[in-house]
């Protein structure tokens, strides 16, 4: 049975990935950080740590513990990692930058450099970011150059030539997945894009009336998440390693995705959206939109879900989950 390492498994795309990997026969391991809560809520429906023939194990680890990283990955033997795990906010990554640049980027050095250690056999996915091209005007492709707008892009773009390097160094089997904004109901409620359909469904509810928001004309390249791991497990499995940007060529302003959001709930987005400057960055992304036409040549990936039809879909998931809250039933985040 091939197994599977995903640091960053309880988050957005770590989910989804492990549900990919368990339905395609993997053993999958996954690194979660101790914490006083819970916090596996993505993944309940896929672990049941009772289950003695259960294909899912989690382990504490963290990601600024490198000889835990090392011990890991040699009790696991991974034949694929997946390295997911980060500080993600773009816009906390402004207020954390020493934190941002520790995990995000000297992550990624530990977690090659474990690999290296244990001599493992294996081949390895860095989760590259759009956010990297920053002020690099679009299309934005595999050969376009970065420019860093934010502590978290510069963390990220570290991290991504430290893969290259092991590759180049070392010969690992090392890829770089550079995605676009990719979204889903399992999305952080910090995150604009879940921010907004949240903030539908409780206006339509009545829980409360307007939603603050920084800059509106940022656009952006939104996919959807479940359709973004499966592009992952795809760079793996290619011949070579190289460097792979999945997209879906289109990018959308934050004001058209209020206007699609709340549209779909029957309400008009001018009447409920206020602008809070301080909500914005220091230093502003203005837009992103890729071409994947590499990925799509050399992996067979092309998108699915458009951007009016991913919005419809986190705005349905919100509602049906505020309305669960509400008739006080139990929450099973598994859309």
């Amino acid at each position: 049975m091939k197994s599977a390492l995903v640091t960053g498994i309880t988050g957005q795309d770590g989910s989804y990935l492990a549900e990919l990997l368990l339905e395609k026969g993997y053993e999958v391991h996954g690194i979660v950080r101790r914490a006083s809560s819970f916090n596996t809520d993505r993944i309940d429906r896929i672990y049941d740590p009772t289950d003695p023939h259960r294909r899912l194990t989690l382990h504490y680890g963290d990601l600024s513990d490198s000889v835990a990283l090392v011990n890991l990955i040699r009790e696991v033997a991974p034949a694929e990692v997946y390295h997911l795990g980060a500080q993600s906010h773009v816009r906390v990554s402004f207020d954390i930058p020493e934190y941002t640049g520790d995990v995000t980027g000297l992550g990624t050095v530990r977690i090659l450099e474990a690999i290296r250690a244990a001599g493992v056999e294996t081949r390895f996915y860095q989760a590259s970011s759009s956010e990297m091209f920053g002020a690099s005007p679009p299309p934005q492709t595999e050969s376009t150059p970065f420019h860093p707008r934010s502590p978290y892009a510069c963390a990220k773009v570290f991290a991504f030539h430290t893969a290259v390097n092991y590759r180049e160094a070392y010969g690992l089997f090392a890829t770089n997945g550079i995605l676009m904004n990719h979204e889903s109901p399992r999305r952080g409620e910090t995150f604009v894009t879940r921010k907004v359909t949240r903030a539908v469904a409780r206006i339509e509810a009545g829980l409360q009336d307007s939603l603050q928001l920084g800059n509106l004309e940022a656009r952006r390249d939104w996919g959807f998440a479940p359709e973004y791991v499966e592009a992952m497990w795809l760079m793996l499995q290619h011949h070579e390693p190289d460097d792979f940007l999945i997209a879906t060529g289109e990018s959308h302003s934050v004001r058209e995705l209020c206007e699609v959001a709340f549209a779909h709930a029957g309400l008009d987005w001018e009447r409920h959206v206020r602008h809070d400057q301080r909500l914005e960055r220091p230093s502003e992304v203005d837009d992103l939109r890729g071409d994947a036409s590499k990925a799509t040549k050399a992996l067979g990936w092309e998108p699915k879900v458009r951007f009016r039809e991913l919005v419809q879909i986190m705005v349905d998931a919100d509602r049906e989950q505020l309305a669960d809250e509400l008739a006080g039933r139990a929450i099973r985040i598994d859309k």
